[in-house]
């Protein structure tokens, strides 16, 4: 499998023809462009690094980019180099947890772990973090500063996930921390980028900064509520992956407070091995009907509500209308 194909769906709900014709133009220049960052001298190192940027992905950090770029000048150069460092940042994030997971799969296909060993997925990662840092001092001081702050964050969250809460610390505000860095921070970089480089004004550039990290997290957090929500795997995997596994996720965390004496069982089996299918499926069940599971949604739909109104300092456009629509396609997807 390739990058998204030209008639597929985009990661960002557009709403207009002539916008997403433009966007779609872009991500053509961005995809030709990683294709050509991610070779290494080393020929192990392109085909492991081919392997995962080939398997799919939908690009969202890039059309992020892009997007923002549109409350700018659209078509300067810098926002594809701009573009392949967000996604390049992200495809080294990915080598390194599948390390630390131990999957198997991702996207669908082997994972770099899997296919070839720890040591070529670590080695591949660690090259496409060094990619990503050597474009980004192609686009300035700035560039380089935010770049920096954004890959200590993605490290902190990824340590922060690694420890667990420490000490007296809530499990939640530890997890929600968490979220924020390996997931908020980047997003909200991609937004940055579009902003700065497309030539928004300071006052626009920080507000869709503010709404990447909200609307990143919002959107993790939803599928936190899909793993336990669905039916089927219409949220990427297995429901009750996490679960299973047993990762902390928003609904977990919540029932986990619960004082309530019924929620005994609860959190009995929240607390022990989850890995045997009937305490997996008595745990789901009862999670599916506890109160966490309203008091997660109305956490997501609060997060995407105040991304959305970060956006008042837009025209109203197309381009306002699509992030304005993302946030929402956010609030909702949990339900």
């Amino acid at each position: 499998m390739t990058a998204p194909p030209q008639d597929a769906p985009l990661a960002l709900p557009i709403l207009d023809a002539e916008l997403e014709a433009r966007l779609r133009r872009r991500l053509t220049e961005v995809e030709e462009a990683l294709q050509r960052h991610v070779v290494s001298e080393a020929p192990f190192v392109t085909e492991a690094a081919r392997h995962l940027l080939q398997a799919g992905g939908k690009r969202f950090r890039p059309l992020l980019v892009l997007l923002a770029a549109e409350t700018g000048d659209p078509t300067r150069e810098d926002l594809v180099t701009a573009s392949c460092v967000v996604e390049l940042t992200h495809l080294a994030s990915l080598y390194h947890d599948d390390v630390m997971d131990e999957a198997d799969l991702r996207r669908g296909a082997e994972s770099a772990n899997a296919r070839w060993d720890n040591l070529v997925a670590i080695l591949t990662g660690d090259y496409l973090f060094a990619k990503s840092s050597e474009l980004t001092a192609d686009l300035g001081a700035d560039a380089v500063r935010v770049q920096a702050v954004t890959f200590r964050r993605l490290v902190e969250g990824q340590i922060l996930e690694t420890l667990g809460p420490q000490g007296d610390e809530d499990p939640l505000e530890h997890y929600l921390r968490v979220v924020a860095g390996k997931t908020g921070s980047l997003i909200a970089t991609s937004a940055f980028y579009g902003a700065r480089f497309g030539g928004a004004s300071v006052k626009v550039e920080e507000a869709l900064t503010a709404y990447g990290e909200k609307v990143g997290v919002a959107f993790q957090l939803s599928d936190d509520i899909l793993d336990i929500a669905s039916e089927s795997a219409e949220s990427g995997k297995t429901p009750g992956t996490d679960l299973r596994e047993g990762v902390p996720t928003l609904p977990v965390l919540l029932a986990q407070r619960s004082t309530d004496p019924a929620d005994a069982r609860l959190k009995e089996l929240l607390a022990g091995d989850l890995t045997e299918d009937g305490p997996h499926a008595e745990a789901l069940d009862l999670l599916r009907a506890h109160p966490a599971m309203d008091e997660a949604r109305a956490y997501v739909v609060a997060l995407a509500r105040e991304a959305r109104e970060l956006l008042t300092v837009l025209p109203e456009g197309p381009v306002r209308a699509a992030l304005d629509a993302f946030a929402d396609v956010v609030a909702t997807r949990n339900a």
